[in-house]
């Protein structure tokens, strides 16, 4: 009974030296200014931590709906569900739509190999969000959950003894006589303070040490965000230089492949190119004929023509040229093209 009383006493005194001194009717223990920098400089951190920490989460995923979700897996221990990124889903109805126009129309094979590449960016996305869902996000939240949560704890143990220590002033300087039970009373608040402002303080100065952990958080969060840009802009360049001869008709890449994952079976066997000769303009007796391109065809080298499906091109043949290949011209460009891609009309 005579603890409950004195800790209601206590408390009395603290709500009444409070309020004194909102309304300026009581003096307050004013802490240093190295120590004010100090609370300022961990506020200043807590509030800017949350604010990058909830727009990196906003970038990583726009929907606000899911990530909802996603923290009532965390909360729940639960792993998140699999989803598929817009790019995935958006590369895998291109495919679909080039294998039902067929990889052997210019429109399809393009289809195709742009589904591919968005597959790619999506996969090169998901490696982002996580690398960076681990290696920064996570620390930032720790930093918040743990150390933060700790000084925030200790600074208000420390204005409680403040309090207390302010309340045993004001009572041994109004005591009308010599109060020995006051004195005591106000060295032990004094030690108690003195103490926590201690512990709070090397708690304040360990911000430091999380700035700097902070720091080499974000500079992974950069390298991460260089990785994945750098590999979108690598798909995008290699993506263009496979369509490159829809738009201008030269295109020299130097493989058939539609594309990651995208299998090759429906282009025909490409004829093994014979020993490069020395290309002559054809002769005026050389006959000259239309021809329809059957199938895509990137040239292996520069004495050979690119050629797109469905385009008609102009084809004769030339003396001491393999029978499996014709000379072929488009304009000003000119170069060997094998006869199985061609349909030559008559």
């Amino acid at each position: 009974m005579k603890k409950f009383a004195a800790d209601a006493g206590t408390l009395f005194n603290r709500a009444v030296q409070f309020t004194e001194e909102k309304l300026g009717q009581a003096e307050k223990t004013e802490l240093d200014a190295h120590f004010e920098n100090l609370l300022q400089r961990a506020d200043k951190t807590k509030i800017w931590t949350e604010k990058v920490l909830k727009q990196t989460e906003c970038l990583l995923q726009p929907n606000p709906n899911v990530r909802m979700e996603d923290f009532f897996y965390e909360k729940l221990d639960k792993k998140k569900r699999d989803r598929i990124s817009h790019h995935e889903l958006l590369g895998q109805i291109m495919t679909d739509a080039g294998n039902e126009f067929g990889p052997g129309t210019s429109y399809g094979n393009a289809l195709v190999k742009t589904g591919a590449t968005q597959i790619n960016i999506g996969n090169a996305e998901k490696e982002f969000v996580q690398s960076t869902a681990n290696n920064f996000l996570q620390p930032l939240r720790n930093f918040l959950d743990g150390d933060m949560k700790t000084i925030q704890k200790e600074k208000k143990i420390l204005e409680v003894k403040r309090l207390d220590l302010d309340a045993a002033k004001t009572k041994n300087r109004r005591a009308k006589s010599q109060n020995t039970q006051a004195e005591a009373d106000l060295r032990i608040a004094q030690t108690e303070f003195d103490r926590q402002a201690e512990i709070t303080k090397l708690l304040l100065e360990g911000v430091n040490s999380a700035h700097a952990h902070h720091l080499r958080c974000l500079n992974d969060f950069i390298e991460a965000q260089m990785t994945y840009y750098a590999q979108c802009q690598q798909y995008m360049a290699d993506l263009q230089r496979q369509l490159g001869s829809y738009s201008v008709g030269s295109g020299n890449s130097s493989t058939n492949s539609l594309g990651p994952g995208i299998p090759n079976s429906t282009l025909p066997v490409q004829p093994s190119a014979p020993p490069m000769i020395h290309i002559t303009a054809a002769t005026p007796s050389t006959e000259k004929k239309q021809a329809r391109v059957l199938y895509d065809y990137d040239a292996a080298d520069n004495s050979e023509l690119s050629l797109l499906a469905d385009e008609l091109i102009t084809v004769y043949k030339v003396p001491g040229l393999d029978p499996d290949w014709l000379m072929a011209e488009r304009g000003s460009q000119k170069g060997k093209v094998p006869n199985t891609y061609l349909e030559v009309l008559e």
